[in-house]
């Protein structure tokens, strides 16, 4: 124990070269934290529309590859990348990022569900589909409350995915008219899932290689536009969450796949999304990379440098993730035309508009689809997602409060964000308590 914490000693005060592959540009707030804490940072950003993001922040680069012999580790925010993460593991490079077993975890719902069957882990019933007539055609003949669930590429258009309310799949074979008229064939295989009422929470933990590293991390997704769980699913508006050093919910899912997170050469960070009630734990899919915003949200509740945490991690090194106690909740400041995807709004509306703050405090403010000019924070990108902001405090209630302190000291122009994020924990702690989940 003595060696590591002199290693730990002297990897705090090691300046090193950082290289980060983006997908989006989500991964700005933590490649920021990590030049702030006295690395050397390089980032690129793949999407076309999004290469703007980060400008000012830290310094971008063109072509990642030739950068490659530069990086002491390199860190790929997004799956899609497993096989070039393999590659460059066996050539000797440390790296933080996803193996095609774990892209496929998360890409392919059906072998998601098929991997957790094999590893005796209770999953609900589903069917995959590759056009809408059969699915139509499935809920007429067997009427029940059903999940749409968008499979590939397209599950990124988190709009599209569907909880259906009607006990008789009426709300959805509607949805899945709508869809055919839209998109055809374009829209490819997705998921008809059976849906049952309960707690959703998500388990997620650092994987070394080996093992996995505690403590775990609890969540709660808050994943509808606007408060009470209303409007279009947006992928995400806020979570809260709370560090665990163990947890049923974590012993029934993840830790059964550690011997194949291994045997797959995983490095990285992976969640699982659950539902859960007095019946049992229910799986719904994996998010097998970073989780946005999770990994901010995470960052509030972490006491050392997150930069030096993920080096460790990517090295192999077992150690305990020195963590906050109590809550830790975070929201988005969105423009327009968040969650949509409208250039000409957002063009007409957000770009380029100012973040000001009304006292120059930045503490809890995480920079999201942003650039910096003249020192000025401006929104850029084409989603609309401005700023994350966190609060953190030994009960729920005084992270909350913490969190719209700091929304109040800033202006966005035309901005909007949820209002009750970590509201939903008073039920559901004791829903979770009771059921012997806490």
């Amino acid at each position: 124990m003595k060696t590591n914490t002199n290693q730990s000693k002297d990897q705090k005060n090691t300046k090193r070269n950082f290289l980060i592959i983006s997908r989006w540009g989500e991964f700005l707030d933590i490649a920021y934290a990590i030049l702030l804490e006295g690395n050397n940072v390089k980032m690129y950003i793949e999407d076309k529309g999004s290469k703007e993001i980060g400008y000012g922040f830290v310094p971008k680069v063109q072509d990642w590859k030739k950068h490659m012999e530069w990086a002491d580790i390199i860190i790929f925010d997004y799956t899609g990348y497993g096989k070039v993460c393999e590659e460059l593991r066996a050539s000797g490079k440390l790296v933080f990022g996803g193996s095609q077993y774990t892209d496929r975890l998360e890409l392919d719902r059906n072998f998601g569900h098929s991997e957790l069957q094999k590893h005796k882990v209770k999953v609900l019933p589903s069917k995959e589909f590759f056009n809408f007539e059969d699915a139509i055609d499935y809920v007429k003949k067997n009427p029940d409350t059903y999940v749409i669930k968008p499979c590939g590429e397209i599950q990124e258009l988190k709009q599209l995915l569907f909880v259906g309310n009607d006990d008789e799949g009426l709300d959805v074979i509607r949805v899945l008219k709508a869809y055919e008229k839209t998109w055809g064939n374009k829209f490819g295989n997705f998921q008809l899932q059976r849906k049952v009422k309960g707690v959703e929470v998500s388990v997620s933990a650092f994987f070394n290689g080996k093992e996995f590293i505690l403590p775990i991390n609890i969540t709660f997704e808050h994943k509808k536009l606007f408060p009470k769980e209303l409007g279009v699913s947006t992928g995400e508006m806020g979570s809260s969450m709370f560090w665990a050093k163990n947890s049923p919910i974590f012993d029934h899912t993840l830790k059964k796949l550690e011997a194949t997170l291994e045997k797959n050469n995983f490095l990285g960070h992976i969640d699982i999304n659950c539902i859960v009630n007095g019946n049992g734990i229910y799986p719904l899919e994996f998010t097998s990379r970073f989780g946005f915003p999770q990994v901010f949200i995470q960052r509030a509740g972490i006491n050392e440098p997150i930069g030096n945490m993920l080096y460790k991690i990517a090295k192999g090194e077992k150690f305990t993730i020195n963590v906050k106690k109590g809550f830790q909740v975070g929201v988005f400041m969105v423009v327009p035309p968040f969650p949509y995807d409208d250039k000409k709004s957002f063009n007409l509306f957000s770009k380029d508009s100012v973040v000001i703050f009304k006292k120059e405090v930045k503490e809890g403010i995480h920079p999201m689809h942003l650039k910096k000019v003249n020192d000025e924070w401006l929104i850029t990108g084409n989603t609309g997602i401005a700023l994350l902001v966190t609060g953190t405090g030994i009960t729920m209630r005084d992270a909350q409060k913490m969190m719209y302190n700091r929304v109040s000291n800033v202006i966005v122009n035309n901005s909007y964000y949820r209002t009750d994020i970590g509201d939903r924990w008073l039920e559901d702690s004791d829903r979770l308590w009771s059921w012997g989940l806490l």
